[in-house]
């Protein structure tokens, strides 16, 4: 069969990629996980138990869902997305349909409540047809994390249980045009002005700005007081008076996203949509990414697996000197390092998701999900590319989005410098002499 041919048949014969991946590897060590801490999130077991790679039936049953999902309706058309640049409301409210949105809502507001394991587990297998797909979709996730984090039963109902009620899209606003990385850093003020906040600033990159119903929102509200305590979280209705949509922003991959400035002038609203107490604001924001980073990573390795079974089908039927390139050793040795690097960033993801799971605060094991996944995703799309030759540089092959898309993983919800001072950090407590 000709590349093209088993390129087109993809979209009916994707591989599981349970049967890739060894399913008795030897955990890394636990010996530094940090002491339980119970928190309030929707999938936290009593006991950790014995450790396994063996997914449940119901783990299996969300992958083929969400692998089914993604070869019907994201794979045949994320070619269009990219070139089009248009949102992919079509593919969002069929995800909203079958369940794969807003998948770790808890019960209580009417999502599935789904453990951060089967979360990373969907979201792998949306990344693997089309990562600015997945990225629209887990936006609505980055989002909901602080309200799951630290908002209010009222709070809950209100905002959480309407986006399992119909199919809408949230956005984190977080970022700034002069804070990136440094969240202390950022300059929105919310000013309290009777049993009201008015909201004055600019926020930048905003996934799904364009389209959010509502935002999440983080101010300074005392300028004064040590960065950790300066900042408040908001919830913020799209719809309010003063809140101004910038353009949609052209990127280098991952171009259905939606990603736009918003700016907030003289903003109003009300008390109780502040989350948890002022001052909370910036440990709610970074509260929120224990349970985000993972599913980033895992969108990552989505990527990583596509671009190793791309360039893995086309090294057996390209031949060069009388046999298929998979067989010259400098492509070979190119292939097995993909392998590895999918199953290395894997691992690390389902460790930080058992975690959290579990009740243990998962920071050091999702910073180095993120950075390790990232990196392999960045990695495979480049060797990819290379294993491709001229086709890979190509419109016409499937990789170079691949490699356009990959790039961002390194950046958003944290650089890759910043997951390794985070745990640089844990290091060097857990070393300490």
């Amino acid at each position: 069969m000709s590349f093209l041919a088993t390129r087109s048949a993809l979209a009916t014969t994707l591989p599981r990629s349970s049967a890739v991946r060894p399913q008795a590897l030897a955990s890394t060590s636990s010996l530094f996980l940090p002491k339980p801490q119970r928190r309030g999130y929707a999938s936290a077991q009593p006991d950790a138990g014995p450790v396994s790679f063996r997914l449940s039936e119901d783990q299996e049953a969300y992958q083929d869902l969400a692998r089914k999902f993604t070869r019907d309706h994201i794979i045949p058309n994320a070619r269009r997305y990219d070139e089009t640049m248009e949102y992919p409301w079509e593919i969002i409210k069929k995800s909203h349909e079958v369940g794969l949105l807003n998948t770790h809502i808890p019960e209580e507001y009417g999502g599935p409540g789904l453990g951060l394991m089967e979360c990373a587990l969907i979201s792998e297998e949306l990344a693997f047809g089309c990562s600015g797909i997945q990225t629209a979709m887990e936006a609505n996730g980055l989002a909901e994390a602080p309200l799951i984090v630290a908002g209010s039963h009222e709070t809950k109902m209100k905002y959480l249980g309407r986006m399992t009620e119909e199919p809408l899209v949230a956005a984190y606003c977080v970022t700034e045009p002069g804070a990136g990385s440094d969240v202390a850093g950022i300059s929105t003020r919310a000013e309290k002005q009777g049993d009201k906040w008015v909201i004055n600033g600019s926020k930048m990159w905003i996934t799904n700005g364009g389209h959010a119903n509502w935002y999440f929102v983080l101010a300074k509200t005392d300028p004064s007081a040590k960065a950790a305590k300066s900042m408040t979280g908001f919830v913020v209705d799209a719809d309010t008076p003063g809140i101004h949509i910038g353009k949609k922003e052209i990127n280098m991959g991952q171009r259905c996203s939606d990603t736009r400035q918003i700016t907030f002038e003289n903003v109003v609203v009300p008390e109780e949509n502040v989350l948890g107490k002022p001052g909370d604001g910036f440990k709610t924001a970074m509260g929120a990414f224990d349970i985000t980073r993972p599913l980033v990573a895992a969108g990552a390795i989505g990527v990583a697996q596509r671009a190793l079974y791309e360039a893995t089908l086309y090294a057996q039927q390209r031949k060069t000197m009388g046999k298929p390139i998979i067989q010259h050793q400098a492509v070979a040795f190119m292939l097995a390092d993909m392998q590895m690097d999918v199953e290395a960033a894997r691992n690390l993801v389902w460790k930080s998701c058992w975690a959290k799971d579990n009740g243990m605060r998962n920071s050091f094991w999702a910073s180095m999900a993120k950075c390790l996944a990232s990196r392999a995703a960045v990695s495979n799309a480049n060797s990819a590319v290379q294993i491709f030759g001229g086709l890979g540089f190509n419109t016409e092959g499937p990789v170079e989005k691949l490699y356009r898309d990959a790039k961002i993983f390194e950046l958003y919800e944290g650089t890759s410098q910043i997951q390794r001072l985070i745990i640089s950090r844990h290091v060097e407590e857990i070393y300490k002499s």
